[in-house]
């Protein structure tokens, strides 16, 4: 049965990796009571996809992408994603607890705002949508629409 030490253990190793994250990218400020999971997002897509990070979180984009694109990043480590104001560009990935990360979506954020139009809400409130949807809607996507991978 775990106890107290158990998790004062758990929790010195998260406090640990955030100060680690914190050194390596000082742009971020991966606070645990809501940013980190965005946080290590949206350093891992800047890496992947060549996205030049905001200095500040803005509302609606996180990044330019190299194409000149305005990008908003979204993260989870959950079966789905969520969605409020429509971006230029939405990418949505999946993180593995090991740093490895699967695309759900890429492509301009009209796509999932028209698709999902008849939801309450859509544009103006924080929606939460199934990464298996999103990954549907993304494969109707045209390259020429898609931020592209550094190692692609």
């Amino acid at each position: 049965m775990s106890n107290k030490h158990d998790i004062t253990r758990a929790l010195e190793l998260i406090f640990s990796g955030i100060s680690h994250l914190k050194g390596s990218f000082p742009s971020r400020q991966f606070t645990i009571d809501g940013r980190l999971v965005g946080d290590i997002g949206e350093v891992i897509a800047a890496m992947a996809y060549g996205i030049d990070l905001d200095v500040v979180s803005q509302h609606t984009h996180d990044g330019t992408a190299l194409s000149g694109g305005r990008v908003q990043i979204k993260a989870t480590f959950q079966e789905a994603l969520t969605f409020k104001t429509i971006p230029e560009y939405y990418l949505g990935i999946k993180i593995s607890s090991n740093g490895d990360f699967e695309e759900i979506f890429n492509g301009p954020g009209q796509y999932i705002f028209e698709h999902y139009a008849h939801r309450t809400g859509i544009g103006e409130k924080l929606l939460r949508f199934p990464n298996a949807q999103l990954k549907k809607l993304s494969a109707r996507v045209p390259d020429d629409q898609r931020i592209p991978r550094l190692d692609d």
